[in-house]
């Protein structure tokens, strides 16, 4: 498996380093410390980029030699361009297997403005990649275990995160929880003429649709369930299929149950949205309060 950490001097990029560090891997994984210096904005000064580079040099040997006591192969690399192109680009020449980047905890437009390398990594990387973020616990007291929570629809990309959970090693102990949820049946809007009377289906239709909405969800699910079942993990079982809009119902699930880790396909049955990343998969890649793992298939 090869692991591209794109890593800057931030505390956030330290997280990174460190959830590499502690996870085991498939054996043979290699791993590339990557820093991209922004060298469009420090065209003025050749000097100065001389010495963002020597900075630069530092910590992604630190980081690569930390990576390597904890049994890992690995390389550094420093490259030159726009942090929000050049990672996937490498991404695409070096290979990578999954794309490790961190997210700055701050919030409105400064969470907008230095999300941007993560947001655009999510999009533009050609293979999966996975946003880390500090846990919410005191360091002292965290698990080597991992509670890793799975959104699934049934569709290819969904199950290729399914399988791709199953296919690699967890800290022992570690806990899975599989939910698929079922879309909210709303109203299709008004009829022009008659503003005063909102088109619903038929209720034999809309009973029809909610049947085989619920079906794709325990399908999905006993499908997850059936692959994860061959992988020496815990599986908790869900009581319910909830209802409603999956971006926030999968954010509100992770945080209530305290996951470590969000899995999820880069985009299911959504139509248009299979034009851009997947409305689902990325807002939960760039809200949740814990690490998110966007799978291509």
């Amino acid at each position: 498996m090869k692991l591209l950490v794109a890593i800057d001097s931030s505390a956030a990029s330290r997280t990174v380093v460190n959830e590499v560090a502690r996870r085991p891997w498939p054996s043979r994984t290699t791993v590339c410390v990557l820093h991209i210096i922004d060298s469009p904005s420090l065209r003025s000064s050749e000097s100065l980029i001389q010495t963002v580079k020597h900075s630069a040099g530092l910590f992604v040997k630190e980081a690569s030699d930390k990576l390597h006591k904890a049994g890992l192969q690995t390389t550094a690399k420093v490259l030159e361009g726009h942090p929000r192109i050049a990672v996937a680009e490498y991404a695409k020449e070096w290979g990578a297997d999954l794309v490790l980047v961190g997210s700055h905890g701050a919030s409105g437009l400064v969470r907008f403005l230095l999300g941007s390398v993560a947001q655009a990594a999510l999009r533009r990387s050609p293979c999966s990649v996975e946003i880390v973020r500090k846990p919410i616990q005191d360091s002292a007291t965290v698990s080597t275990a991992m509670k890793l929570l799975i959104g699934t629809d049934g569709s290819d990309c969904a199950m290729a995160a399914v399988r791709s959970v199953a296919q690699r090693s967890w800290p022992a102990g570690s806990q899975i929880r599989v939910i698929s949820v079922i879309p909210l049946m709303v109203s299709f809007g008004e009829i022009p003429s008659i503003p005063i009377a909102p088109v619903y289906p038929p209720p034999d239709i809309f009973e029809s649709i909610q049947k085989q909405w619920r079906a794709r969800a325990e399908e999905a699910v006993a499908r997850a369930r059936q692959i994860l079942s061959k992988a020496r993990i815990k599986s908790v079982e869900t009581e319910f299929l909830p209802i409603g809009d999956a971006r926030q119902v999968i954010l509100d699930e992770a945080k209530t149950w305290g996951a470590d880790l969000i899995v999820v396909g880069s985009h299911g049955y959504r139509g248009m949205d299979r034009l851009m990343l997947g409305s689902v998969s990325e807002a939960v890649a760039m809200h949740a309060y814990c690490s998110v793992e966007v799978i291509r298939g």
